[in-house]
Parts: structure tokens; sequence; C-alpha cells
């Protein structure tokens, strides 16, 4: 058994940062996205992000790469000025899974040396076995390569791995994967076609070891 954890909104309380500073970002080079546009940002991989914003701002020729670096830029300003802070029950949860020896692993779409420094300031790097990224692989999430190449890495099947998500994009990539997925709502709750996708839906990331210890016994 092995629990894969999202990064952003799932572990540390990022994604309202991301929520604001995307349409910020896009606004700067003269572009206009509604919040529930930016929301469908959560969790997207490359190459999805790049067509998705192409589309959402309806120019095919977009600089995503000039609006993303833009995008951090804003992002570590939020970080500088609001802090870092980590998701209800996260520590709780890591300390649970310490103790009974269960291995935890991020699988993120935050790039590899972000999510480092993100656990390390959190206080969290140093309860997991493996950082993954989907830098590491083709495609981000929601195609299933990041969950597919953790679970790999980690010498596990799938089926034997929870993938922990709050956002769709990451559940339908964990899902897409074969993990069983269970979801932390962030920003939305899950709509019914995610509901389908569910082995279970949580308020607080401390439940989640009262549900693996029912699993093992």
């Amino acid at each position: 058994m092995a629990v894969l954890f999202d990064l952003d909104g799932t572990l540390i309380d990022t994604e309202k940062y991301y929520r604001k500073c995307w349409p910020a970002a896009l606004e700067h080079f003269g572009y206009h996205i509604t919040d529930e546009e930016s929301l469908t940002l959560r969790s997207l991989g490359r190459p999805f992000a790049i067509e998705h914003l192409k589309q959402l701002c309806k120019d095919p020729d977009l600089d995503y790469e000039a609006v993303r670096e833009y995008r951090k830029m804003l992002f570590e300003e939020c970080l500088e000025k609001e802090g870092l802070n980590v998701k209800p029950g996260a520590v709780e949860l890591l300390q649970f899974l310490k103790e009974h020896h269960i291995t935890a692993a991020v699988a993120t779409a935050t790039d590899t040396q972000r999510a480092c420094s993100y656990l390390e300031k959190a206080g969290l790097l140093p309860y997991f076995d493996k950082v993954i990224s989907a830098a590491m692989v083709q495609k981000g999430k929601p195609a299933p390569d990041v969950y597919l190449y953790a679970c790999e890495q980690l010498g596990e099947l799938p089926r034997d791995c929870y993938a922990v998500e709050d956002a769709p994009n990451g559940v339908k990539s964990a899902h897409a994967a074969g993990c069983k997925v269970i979801m932390v709502p962030d920003q939305t709750p899950p709509d019914a076609e995610l509901e389908g996708m569910l082995f279970a839906c949580v308020d607080n990331l401390a439940a989640i070891g009262t549900l693996l210890l029912s699993r093992r016994r």
C-alpha cells in the first residue's frame, strides 16, 4: 500500500493563490478570464494547460510561457505576503502513515524543485519517500502519466495505491491510472461525474487515517 498526494490545495493551501494569480497575470497581457474559468486550470499539466489557456483567451498565439512566468512572480509575492500554510489534518495524517509504515509520495503538477522547496518550507518534506512531478513524464494531469510513474517508482501497483486529490483534473488523472481516489475538496465540491470516480470524499485529511486503517483490518 502507498498513499500518493497532490500538492497544491491538498497538502498546502495554495490553490486560492493560483485562483487569483492566473487571472491577474492574464490581465497584465490584455486577456480576461472569469473566476469559474480560472478554476479549470487547477492541477492542469502540459500540454493541456497551454492549449486550454489559448482556448479560454481565444488566441492561438498567446505566449503561454510569458504569462506563466508572470503568474509565478505574482504567486511568489502572495506566498511572501500571506505565507505558506499547511492544509488542516496534513501533519496528523502524515504522522499516522509514518507510524504505520505506509509509504507516502507526492504526485504533483508543480515542477520538482519548487515542489520540494514548498514542502521543505511547510515542514512536510521528511514525510515523503518520493516527490514525483509531472515534469518527469510526457503528459501532466488529467492524463494518468504522473500517477503511473509514481507507482512505478514506488514499486506498487496502481490498484494498491490511494491518491489524495482536491481538484477535478487531479481526480481524473489518478482515476485513469487505476488508483483509489480520495478527494478532499478545496475550492469546489465534486460534481456527479467526479463522484463516480471516487473511492471516498472527506472534509479533512486527518479523516483518511481512519479510512486506511479500516481497510487494513
